[in-house]
């Protein structure tokens, strides 16, 4: 959606090609974006307590201001019980707003970043 509407976006899994190492890749990734996008869904939830890759983006994330929480089927209760630093950022909740709206808000705040 975000690529429809105009938004330039790096996502590992569609963006790291096979052979290529996977945490340099999400390294540079990281380097030249402007904003970060959490997509908080109950299987992340499940993944960042055993520390791999993606609590190592998440740290990564978390040290930049232009960081954004969408929280996708669960809720920021839920979040901040796993990341209470994610948790506290403002973001977006699909449960209160359609995935297009979520989408159209994103595109715009980077339009002006």
């Amino acid at each position: 959606m975000l690529e429809s509407l105009g938004v330039t976006v790096w996502f590992s899994e569609k963006d790291v090609g096979l052979g290529v190492p996977l945490m340099r890749a999400i390294d540079k990734g990281l380097a030249n974006s402007r904003i970060g996008l959490v997509l908080v869904t109950p299987a992340l939830l499940r993944r960042l307590p055993a520390e791999g890759i993606a609590d190592r983006e998440l740290s990564a994330l978390l040290a930049r201001d232009q960081l954004i929480p969408v929280v996708h089927n669960t809720t920021y209760e839920a979040l901040r019980e796993v990341s209470p630093l994610l948790g506290s950022r403002s973001g977006l909740n699909t449960a209160e707003e359609p995935m297009a709206s979520v989408a159209a808000k994103l595109a715009e705040l980077v339009a002006i970043v």
